[in-house]
């Protein structure tokens, strides 16, 4: 861990440590820049997808797992898309950020304001809904939960009472977002289900099981270590210069998740678009409580409180 005790000084305003100006440049949102990434990321998970379709096994089985680690990480492309900050057209941000839900089997529109409650409520117990999804505490349970199976049985559950109108207990979707919500999932859930049908009309009735279902699961391990190092271990304080990890990593992998491993400055401050966060980074490092040199040492110190 790069750094891993309080600030000698931590301000009194953290929201406050940028200039206006220095905020204002690095808020510079971009058509180009979030267009060029999304259809980059579509790109490599298109090629990757065919060579796993039909190259030889020994090049099949490695563009296999980076065909299902790009599919797993369009969440990263969801959630900036749900913040705003990847394209400057609103309209560009909602559909790239619900075509990559349906790739990632999140659902954007649920996503969005369940999101908005964890910024609003960042590691606060009984408010940041992030917390109900239990942190492992042991070995066996954190083999459990980095398998991704826990995340399949909650998405698959999550997703059918939605589509069933079931939102009892969901207290972060305001009502008046309810009726989008149901209709989003049950749009997602039937595009799922025409896929379905028109492979297997075209004589290919395991398309989306070999061709999504399992590099998907095959990437998701590499999801729930990136998420569980977010906010692991840090305090449960509201001050978001203590409570986010940022994750310093190799560029194919920032790349990859869109630049979301510098989360601190992400939760500092969320309207920054992802291609200024390396900038706002050099900017504010001195100010964070924890960064950590990769997810190795992320998930070394996260181990160290298993009981």
């Amino acid at each position: 861990m790069l750094t891993n005790t309080i600030p000698a000084a931590l301000p009194s305003q953290p929201r406050q440590i940028l200039s206006a100006q220095a905020l204002t440049n690095l808020n510079q949102r971009s058509n180009w820049a979030g267009g060029i990434q999304f259809v980059s990321h579509l790109g490599l998970i298109a090629l990757t997808g065919y060579l796993w379709a039909t190259a030889p096994l020994g090049l099949a089985l490695p563009a296999l797992v980076i065909c299902g680690a790009s599919l797993a990480l369009m969440f990263c492309a969801m959630h900036e898309c749900c913040h705003r900050t990847a394209f400057a057209n609103p309209r560009l941000n909602d559909g790239a950020a619900w075509l990559a839900g349906l790739l990632s089997f999140y659902n954007s529109t649920f996503y969005r304001r369940y999101h908005k409650w964890h910024h609003r409520y960042t590691q606060i117990p009984g408010k940041d809904p992030e917390l109900e999804d239990h942190k492992p505490t042991s070995l066996s349970n954190y083999i459990w939960q980095m398998s991704g199976i826990p995340w399949w049985i909650g998405k698959v559950r999550c997703h059918g009472k939605v589509a069933l109108g079931q939102l009892d207990g969901l207290y972060y979707l305001p009502t008046s977002s309810h009726a989008e919500v149901v209709r989003s999932v049950r749009l997602q859930l039937l595009t799922y289900a025409a896929v379905i049908v028109v492979s297997a009309l075209l004589g290919q009735p395991w398309f989306l099981f070999t061709h999504w279902v399992l590099p998907l699961a095959v990437g998701q391990p590499l999801l729930r270590v990136v998420l569980l190092a977010e906010h692991t271990g840090c305090p449960n304080d509201a001050n978001p210069l203590l409570n986010t990890r940022t994750t310093l990593t190799l560029w194919p992998l920032r790349w990859l998740m869109w630049n979301m491993p510098y989360h601190a400055e992400h939760h500092l401050y969320p309207s920054i678009p992802f291609q200024a966060l390396p900038a706002a980074h050099e900017q504010l490092k001195p100010y964070f409580a924890c960064i950590d040199a990769g997810y190795v040492q992320a998930h070394r110190s996260i181990a160290a409180d298993f009981s």
